[in-house]
């Protein structure tokens, strides 16, 4: 098996805090394979219900911004990855590529370069030749973003990820300062393109495609067993 086959992971629709539980399980699983002969790497691919997510930087979002974000119907979550305050919700793909970065390059700068030229290709697939970086993380199109990245790291093997808007109500943005970038706003793939609303569904197999590319891996469908064995634990939460 070669170090660079990575494993797509569909979760499908998962709370927050589901999605980080299966992570972690998903890490354990890649850390202890440091050969990368048996499950290589695993990119989870889901999409979350409303969630407030606040990163190592709080940036003010204490209890009592917790409390006013909690009666708008969303979670709030405080996580370990790095950035700011940002929204999760339906119609956003989630990307979190658990990835053993010595079977890539072990630098945090490249991965996260990577992850940035890979939401850039997807873009220019649709005809958004003006998706860029700039010195604040993520994807933008002129002053909006389009995709917010934040990642976690221990000992090469990553997590957290990213999350591009495809159709998703940016509505939700208006009651945050996303992360912690005054003047500056959101965008989504649906509000660039007009008449043409790219679904989840529709949109994730570019996004395949243009990661497989960036990141010179090989992706392979995880095997249903091994995929079952992740996902049952997650579950187990309340639907809610």
């Amino acid at each position: 098996m070669s170090s660079r086959l990575v494993h797509v992971l569909r979760a499908g629709k998962l709370s927050y805090q589901q999605g980080i539980r299966l992570q972690a399980a998903v890490v354990d699983r890649v850390r202890n394979d440091e050969t990368a002969t048996r499950t290589g790497h695993i990119l989870i691919l889901t999409e979350h219900k409303p969630v407030y997510t606040v990163g190592i930087r709080t940036g003010g979002y204490g209890a009592e911004e917790e409390r006013r974000l909690l009666a708008l119907g969303a979670d709030f979550v405080r996580t370990n990855r790095g950035g700011l305050i940002t929204f999760h919700g339906p119609g956003q793909l989630v990307a979190y590529p658990v990835l053993n970065l010595r079977h890539f390059q072990p630098s945090v700068r490249w991965y996260v370069c990577h992850l940035e030229r890979t939401i850039i290709e997807l873009c220019r697939r649709y005809g958004l030749p003006g998706a860029r970086t700039t010195p604040d993380t993520g994807v933008w199109i002129d002053d909006r973003k389009i995709c917010a990245i934040g990642i976690h790291v221990s000992r090469y093997v990553t997590s957290h990820g990213l999350a591009l808007n495809c159709d998703n109500d940016l509505g939700w943005f208006r009651h945050i300062v996303p992360c912690g970038l005054t003047g500056k706003g959101v965008t989504s793939l649906a509000q660039e393109l007009g008449s043409t609303r790219p679904s989840i569904a529709t949109v994730t197999p570019d996004f395949l495609r243009c990661f497989s590319d960036t990141f010179e891996c090989e992706l392979t469908e995880m095997d249903e067993t091994l995929q079952r064995e992740l996902l049952d634990p997650s579950r187990s939460e309340s639907a809610g």
